[in-house]
């Protein structure tokens, strides 16, 4: 039997087992609920969809990223600090990777399922700023949401096709990727000033 606090992840981790094996655009609610042996009202009262559990999901990796954080990496610069939490990240998604790639596919053949994933990733890449100790708030926040979204979809794509254990295309892609934003926001910076004197 499933300790009451286990019910979550254990709920997740059915979910992800099932759309690796089965798919997920097809998987109900109540599949789930019965792979889990639990009953659907159950499942429902803590996950009201299936778009719930991937929001849950997200959570728990959220939640998993910031308590890997050994606060030593303070004084690095802000490409090395988003390098090391975007790669935790992925640490943290490997367990499901088969999972999360059937599901990607299958969200992009739904409008409504793709707009809930693209607010569920700004959420979840606003708390990979703050855990780079990026601020994620204001214009500025909103900007560098949407670049680290950008960046991290873009080595999602080359971390799907990775079969190497070290992934080192992966981490080769996830650096040129950083640099190009970090060298856009360098450019950026040297020329504020310049407007502002004009």
């Amino acid at each position: 039997m499933v300790k009451k606090a286990d019910i979550p992840k254990h709920i997740v981790d059915t979910a992800m087992n099932l759309a690796r094996d089965e798919g997920w655009r097809d998987l109900s609610l109540a599949d789930i609920a019965a792979a889990a042996k639990l009953p659907l009202s159950q499942v429902y009262g803590v996950y009201s969809s299936k778009q719930a559990i991937l929001g849950g999901f997200n959570r728990m990796v959220d939640a998993q990223v910031i308590a890997d954080e050994d606060g030593e990496s303070s004084e690095e610069p802000a490409k090395d600090r988003l390098f090391d939490v975007v790669m935790r990240r992925l640490d943290a998604l490997a367990p499901y990777k088969e999972a999360l790639a059937v599901i990607a596919q299958d969200q992009m053949r739904d409008p409504l399922a793709a707009a809930c994933s693209a607010k569920r990733l700004s959420r979840s890449m606003a708390t990979m700023l703050e855990a780079a100790q990026l601020s994620s708030d204001g214009f500025r926040g909103m900007v560098r949401v949407k670049a680290l979204s950008g960046v991290y979809l873009a080595t999602l794509k080359i971390w799907f096709k990775e079969e190497a254990e070290d992934l080192p295309k992966t981490m080769a892609a996830l650096d040129k990727y950083l640099t190009k934003v970090d060298g856009c926001a360098r450019r950026f910076q040297r020329k504020r000033p310049e407007a502002a004197a004009a």
